[in-house]
């Protein structure tokens, strides 16, 4: 049979089971896009930037069992999606690159977005594929599909050349996609090794991650038999839910929560499932871990890269921590609950609230008060999507989540930008939950055009937009030590006439007495099928534990010397001014 290259990509993309596309349509992809445009199960989502696009694939990735897609024009397409590439590569998220190609059949040379593309992308992607006949195009979307998902997920990056899209080209069938197996099988010896340190443990503790995320079921009994407080990276903040009275929250060193600074103080064996000691996760490395490091993550790259371990297990979490959780109570290793350090994690926590909430404020919004009101308009079906930048970390202390991947965040990448186009990549795969944005003036001006996207398509997503003038958190780290902010401070934002101009709701809260009733507005608003915009005039005064143990490492590791001579430039400026 004879089929053009775009009818074949897409029959593929839907036997894969991709329900939307990200991307902008240009000569070099017009006939895949006039392909989706026909298909009933594939819907094509056009996007005010590519880096949009990636964004959005991500949020999929991250909160659905289908695959972000992309769809872009080569060269500018590409690079202006590579943001979002990255990120998946660096997070561990799969995502799908299809871009079109240049023609290869006219022998000309300098043809309009003629660029090498498996040279530009081979560094942030698991592989990079080149349609060279019809014959390829479904076993190889079939087979890129398989590398996204498989071991440590990431971005595959396929593309298509014009001529290849638009003319027919002989293939003997159309095959079905039948998932892979993986044949890599858990080592029986190194799980019986494990239970065996984790039952002589007196202090063990659990840090779990994002490659841990679908494993919960399993980490709450292994935390519950060995009565072991557990902790998450920032990625990993939905891998353990946060009523549990074992959770104590983000992080475990200088830069985390006290109530994980004080469960994790005595801790004599660690247990990390689905990390990699990564800076975020780690305070700038100013976090401690015990000799006695059990490691197990499904990429054995990271392992024994900043910390040794005594065992490391190669694996999926869900799989391995099952087996560990069996191995546990076969052996009947089950402690009884530590009553006084789930009384001191509670209380902990309990102090750090107050911590937030000294008194309401008339002219500007607290932190802790903003995510206290946030509470009563959210469920535990909500997701909460976030960016990069000081809210970030408020977020990760101060906001609560019970379940899995309902938590997101760039991570390691750590791109600005994230946050307004992921949410709605989350919003179109969870249509019938609510999804809450939050992000810095900064980061939102990034990508905050993307808002007419989610008015177009009637997604009813809250962001809030944490309004303080500056880069909050380069801000900060600039202040504490210089005393001075060097280009980080905005222009005059005005965010309800961004609102004005797309077509969605805004409410502006300016203080803390008009939390709840703007709070109850926004979630109104949200009612009618539109993103409501909140302009949120916020507080950053007070300092995240994140900001204060990362500024607390990085000093410690200077030479006396520099020590003395950044601390005395810190006096002086903060004197002298």
């Amino acid at each position: 049979m004879k089929k053009s290259g775009a009818e074949l990509l897409v029959y593929a993309l839907e036997q894969i089971g991709v329900q939307y596309t990200f991307g902008i349509p240009g000569v070099h992809n017009t006939e895949i896009y006039d392909q989706l445009n026909s298909n009933e199960q594939i819907e094509p989502i056009l996007v005010t930037h590519e880096v949009g696009a990636s964004f959005m694939g991500l949020g999929v990735s991250c909160t659905s069992p289908s695959v972000g897609t992309v769809v872009i024009v080569p060269a500018a397409g590409v690079t202006h999606a590579m943001s979002g590439i990255g990120e998946a590569f660096l997070d561990g998220i799969p995502l799908l690159v299809i871009s079109g190609g240049t023609r290869r059949d006219s022998g000309r040379s300098y043809q309009l977005h003629q660029l090498d593309h498996k040279t530009l992308v081979q560094a942030i992607t698991k592989k990079y594929y080149l349609i060279e006949d019809h014959s390829q195009i479904i076993p190889v979307v079939y087979k890129a599909y398989q590398d996204a998902i498989q071991g440590e997920p990431g971005p595959v990056f396929i593309e298509v050349p014009v001529e290849i899209q638009l003319f027919r080209g002989s293939v003997k069938d159309m095959p079905t996609y039948k998932p892979l197996k993986q044949l890599k099988t858990v080592d029986e010896k190194q799980i019986h090794e494990a239970v065996e340190h984790l039952t002589k443990a007196k202090n063990p503790g659990i840090y779990v991650g994002w490659g841990a995320v679908d494993a919960t079921e399993y980490i709450i009994k292994i935390a519950e038999s060995l009565s072991a407080p557990v902790c998450t990276t920032l990625q990993g903040k939905s891998a353990f839910p946060a009523s549990h009275p074992l959770h104590t929250g983000f992080g475990f060193g200088p830069n985390a929560v006290p109530a994980s600074q004080k469960a994790f103080k005595h801790m004599d064996l660690m247990l990390a499932v689905g990390v990699r000691f990564s800076e975020i996760g780690t305070g700038s490395y100013g976090a401690k871990v015990p000799e006695n490091l059990i490691h197990i993550d499904i990429n054995s790259d990271v392992f024994n890269k900043n910390y040794p371990a005594i065992l490391s297990i190669e694996g999926d979490a869900s799989e391995v921590m099952k087996l560990i959780a069996e191995g546990l109570s076969q052996r009947n290793s089950f402690k009884e609950p530590d009553k006084k350090l789930i009384e001191h994690i509670k209380k902990a926590k309990e102090d750090y609230s107050k911590a937030w909430k000294k008194g309401l404020k008339k002219d500007i919004v607290s932190p802790g008060y903003f995510f206290e009101s946030l509470q009563k308009y959210t469920d535990n079906d909500t997701y909460i999507v976030v960016d990069d930048g000081l809210h970030t970390y408020l977020a990760a202390e101060l906001m609560p989540v019970e379940k899995g991947r309902h938590f997101i965040s760039p991570t390691d990448f750590n791109c600005m930008g994230f946050c307004v186009p992921a949410a709605i990549g989350t919003k179109l795969s969870n249509r019938d939950k609510k999804v809450v944005g939050i992000v810095g003036d900064g980061a939102f001006m990034m990508t905050g055009m993307e808002l007419i996207t989610a008015v177009t398509h009637r997604l009813d997503i809250i962001y809030f937009v944490f309004h303080d003038g500056e880069l909050g958190q380069i801000a900060q780290l600039q202040e504490i030590p210089l005393n001075r902010k060097t280009a980080t401070v905005i222009g005059d934002l005005n965010l309800k006439g961004i609102a004005e101009a797309v077509g969605a709701h805004f409410v502006s809260i300016d203080h803390d007495h008009e939390l709840d009733e703007k709070m109850k507005k926004a979630f109104d608003l949200s009612s009618t099928n539109l993103p409501v915009l909140v302009d949120v005039k916020i507080d950053y005064e007070k300092k995240t534990f994140m900001t204060k143990g990362v500024v607390k490492a990085n000093l410690s590791r200077f030479s006396l010397s520099e020590k003395i001579r950044f601390i005395s430039r810190a006096i002086k400026r903060h004197v002298v001014g």
